[in-house]
């Protein structure tokens, strides 16, 4: 997406934009959706969003790891004055499965004149495979398998929270596109209305000159045309201040801040594409499935990965009850060498009799739930509420866009009759003043609300949580 990049920004003249710029005046409109599309490539927030992503399958890949097979080696050698006390070596490879069974195969090797008794195998070595389950603590669910699975909705938690993300830098974004757009049409404004109070000024001079005005019309006329420069460069600054605040948002790969150039302008057209830009064209209210809310999904996997973890707090009430089996074999390569007639067991059963930590946990994880439910149900009917008055706001906008447009044509006509009888000296300077006064003043509201308006499409492409998955 890059073509002509030196044409619209200040310092960066060796990249190019992919899309094409419309140029009138000399001017290049910088478009809404172009914008948009900058932002979401290129912005360090939006960037950051993706690594919500990645660290989700890091947390899933690292949950994963306690089901890896493990190798251990477990090699002890004394010797003391030319006497060998012992040389015991211990080779184990575990494969960890899901319900908390274990199967392992062990190599056992001793030598040495104080081996314990029962560390005596034959020369070569005894070879052991079996067993070892959990059938109290860890049947159903163990640590290892409570970490997967809080992974997998912790993983489907960044997905939405990476919308989230994304959606509010693009809304703020917005909100500085639509600032620079007021200023820009406010100093526009300004420029026409001083061009017309200096021609009027020049023939009120022509009008002194000939006799017709008094002087005092001439000092009357350039109050006017002093008025409206001074309104003109308050104008000015605010939309220096509102590009800069623009640029703030742009940036370019390799984390590259631009600038907007002076001849780079907005879409003064943008009422009829801010729709499809912001993908909320054509959406009424009874398309909107409040469950399909990044929020509330994000929340709900939140409150699964917390049940999960209610049920291995509750497991922890059960006695530990562990068993293994291990069948012993001097001689490997010979299948039936492994029976029952030789084999290593053993039995491990524990349980706390109060049980007091294990409750106190199982408590608090119930709370936890309780709080998220609290959580989802008040941010339900929050989503619901703001969409709902978002869409009862634009339909007020409509209506007051319709009345502000009648309003500034009423004033217009006013002013160009106004200025009619003074070409036949029928009337004042000072009231063709007044009436151009009141008509800037009209402009300048409705340009205040068509921000308002935009404003509050913005509002509704962020309260809706959209992605804009084709910028």
């Amino acid at each position: 997406m890059i073509k002509y990049l030196s044409i619209l920004f200040l310092f960066i003249t060796s990249f190019a934009f992919s899309q094409e710029q419309t140029q009138v005046n000399d001017s290049i409109i910088f478009s809404f959706s172009e914008y948009l599309g900058y932002v979401k490539k290129f912005h360090p927030i939006a960037k950051q969003a993706e690594l919500t992503i990645q660290i989700g399958q890091a947390n899933l890949m690292k949950a994963r790891g306690g089901f890896d097979p493990k190798l251990e080696v477990d090699h002890n050698r004394k010797k003391f004055k030319n006497t060998a006390y012992y040389d015991q070596l211990s080779a184990t490879f575990k494969i960890p499965t899901w319900y908390g069974i274990e199967l392992k195969g062990n190599f056992e090797q001793n030598e040495g004149d104080f081996l314990n008794p029962q560390a005596f195998v034959p020369e070569d070595g005894l070879y052991s495979a079996g067993i070892s389950a959990s059938l109290g603590q860890g049947l159903f669910i163990n640590q290892r398998m409570a970490d997967v699975k809080k992974a997998k909705f912790f993983r489907e938690q960044t997905l939405a929270d990476r919308e989230l993300l994304v959606n509010q830098i693009l809304y703020d974004a917005s909100i500085s596109y639509f600032n620079w757009l007021q200023a820009y049409t406010e100093v526009k404004t300004y420029e026409r209305f001083l061009e017309n109070a200096s021609t009027r000024a020049k023939g009120v001079e022509r009008s002194v000159d000939a006799g017709d005005k008094a002087k005092i019309d001439i000092t009357e006329a350039n109050i006017t045309v002093k008025n409206r420069t001074l309104g003109l460069e308050q104008a000015k600054v605010k939309l220096m201040k509102a590009a800069l605040d623009l640029s703030t948002y742009l940036w370019l790969n390799d984390n590259i801040p631009v600038e907007i150039q002076d001849n780079v302008v907005p879409d003064t057209g943008i009422e009829t594409t801010i729709d499809d830009v912001l993908e909320i064209s054509g959406l009424p209210l009874t398309d909107f499935v409040i469950e399909n809310h990044p929020k509330l999904k994000s929340l709900n996997l939140k409150y699964e990965g917390l049940q999960v973890d209610k049920r291995l707090k509750a497991n922890k009430l059960l006695p530990i009850v562990d068993i293994q089996y291990n069948f012993l074999s001097q001689d490997p390569d010979i299948v039936r060498s492994f029976n029952s007639n030789t084999y290593k067991g053993g039995l491990n059963i524990a349980f706390p009799l109060f049980l007091r930590k294990e409750r106190g946990d199982l408590k608090l994880a119930k709370f936890k739930l309780q709080d998220v439910k609290f959580d989802i149900a008040n941010e339900r009917i929050t989503i619901q509420n703001k969409v709902l008055a978002i869409y009862r706001e634009l339909e007020s906008f409509e209506t007051q866009n319709q009345l502000i447009t009648e309003i500034v044509n009423d004033y217009t006509t006013m002013l160009n009759a106004e200025e009619r009888k003074f070409s036949f000296g029928e009337s004042s300077l000072f009231l063709i003043n007044s009436r151009e006064k009141s008509l800037i003043d009209s402009q300048l509201k409705a340009i205040e609300l068509q921000n308002k308006y935009l404003k509050a499409k913005a509002k509704l492409f962020n309260s809706l949580a959209k992605d804009l998955g084709n910028l």
